[in-house]
């Protein structure tokens, strides 16, 4: 064992292959955050990996091993975008910016990979925009060619990128919202996308900014599902490998706190670098990302906020207080299994989704039920799990203040709100 409890025989950098040997955090066994239970299994072996968190001190890549093969992941997936309104809002304002911006037309070609239910591309339909949807979930998949999205079941790479190249069927704008962070094989799906691109196309990526990650103590966001976290320094590194360059990055409130970043070929010089680009460049600098050390604390926050969560918890179960939370989020699994949280603190979750009601929360085996059981039971206190949604949820939930309900939120530290 070395000094970061690592064993000798390193894990490899999935995007520079050099050994990794610092640990950014380590949140000790846990479960696919998207693995829910159905009632049979409840009492059948369930599989726990480690959740330990590295850094790779050459490109400065924080990563997970992989595990589970994205087949057995993503191919039947639990997670459908169209149930956040905000998200919903979200992409609307999207395709009406960039279809402005890029002078997108009928003739024009957008490809969406992991596209999900359609919940973007379904936007440029509407607009008379012919698009291509990638997804490999086909429970999700089956969602969006039912609303008019044409959708191909497959893990994008090279490879479909090269198919899609020999017929005719490259991007004038390629898009990926959330994906980058699913990727085991980095180079080769960033291989794909500069295949997959037209002379004069445009890349737009969004995922959770790493540097808000660290300064807000957003920890519950790492899962096994999430292979990779970017910081602006490391993603601008990535593409540019690839001959890809960044020219332009919106920073957005979606996910706590996310980039969205345009690249183009290295060879199109129609589209200058923005000031914007520098900007975030040299502020990430200042903040001390782009070394090793700025890093390597993470561990002790994050312990911090699970002795808070804990306290808050056992307080509020002494004073005969009930509890029950909001939305079975993958980043809630985290939260909760890390912390060691189970139904002896809260009663049930609740969640819009259809396909989770009826199921149980992976290693803690908490039941998920429909919103409505809120309002039968009348707790004390909401947990929400989804933190980045907390404004939309308690818009919903407003009604549990008639009783003298209380919101909870855990992240970036515990707040009540009355």
């Amino acid at each position: 064992m070395n000094g970061n409890g690592t064993q000798n025989n390193h894990p490899a950098c999935r995007f520079c292959a050099a050994p990794l040997r610092d640990t950014f955090v380590d949140l000790g066994m846990s479960p696919l955050a998207n693995s829910y239970v159905k009632s049979e299994r409840l009492n059948c072996e369930e599989p726990f990996y480690p959740l330990h968190v590295f850094i790779c001190r050459n490109c400065l890549l924080v990563q997970v091993e992989l595990f589970e093969t994205p087949e057995s992941i993503f191919s039947d997936y639990a997670y459908f975008s169209s149930y956040s309104e905000s998200w919903l809002q979200h992409a609307r304002t999207y395709v009406d910016r960039v279809t402005e911006r890029f002078a997108l037309r009928p003739d024009s070609r957008v490809i969406e990979i992991a596209s999900n239910d359609g919940y973007l591309l379904q936007y440029f339909v509407q607009k008379g925009i012919p698009v291509l949807g990638i997804e490999p979930a086909s429970n999700v998949a089956k969602a969006a060619i039912e609303k008019g999205v044409p959708t191909l079941v497959q893990f994008f790479g090279s490879t479909m990128a090269r198919q899609l190249a020999s017929e005719n069927k490259k991007a004038d704008l390629l898009i990926g919202n959330n994906v980058l962070a699913h990727v085991p094989d980095l180079n080769d799906f960033v291989t794909g996308l500069k295949i997959a691109l037209q002379p004069r196309g445009v890349i737009t990526m969004e995922f959770p900014h790493l540097m808000r990650l660290v300064e807000e103590n957003q920890f519950d966001t790492l899962y096994h599902e999430h292979f990779s976290y970017f910081s602006f320094h490391t993603v601008r590194h990535v593409f540019a490998e690839r001959g890809l360059v960044i020219f332009d990055v919106d920073e957005l409130p979606t996910h706590g706190g996310s980039l969205r970043i345009y690249a183009r070929h290295a060879e199109d010089d129609s589209r200058p670098i923005t000031s914007r680009v520098c900007d975030l460049a040299c502020r990430e600098e200042k903040a001390g990302y782009a070394n090793l050390e700025r890093y390597l604390s993470f561990g002790e926050k994050v312990k911090e906020t699970k002795r808070r969560l804990l306290a808050f918890l056992v307080g509020a179960k002494d004073a005969g207080k009930n509890i029950v939370a909001y939305g079975a989020a993958a980043k809630g699994n985290t939260l909760l299994n890390y912390c060691g949280v189970r139904n002896d603190f809260i009663d049930y979750v609740v969640d819009r989704s259809l396909q989770k009601q009826g199921l149980f929360l992976p290693g803690t085996h908490i039941p998920i039920l429909p919103p409505g059981e809120i309002e039968k039971t009348r707790p004390d206190y909401l947990l929400i799990l989804p933190w980045n949604l907390r404004q939309e949820v308690m818009q919903q939930m407003n009604h549990i203040r008639t009783w003298g309900g209380k919101f909870v939120v855990p992240i970036p530290e515990v707040r009540v709100y009355s």
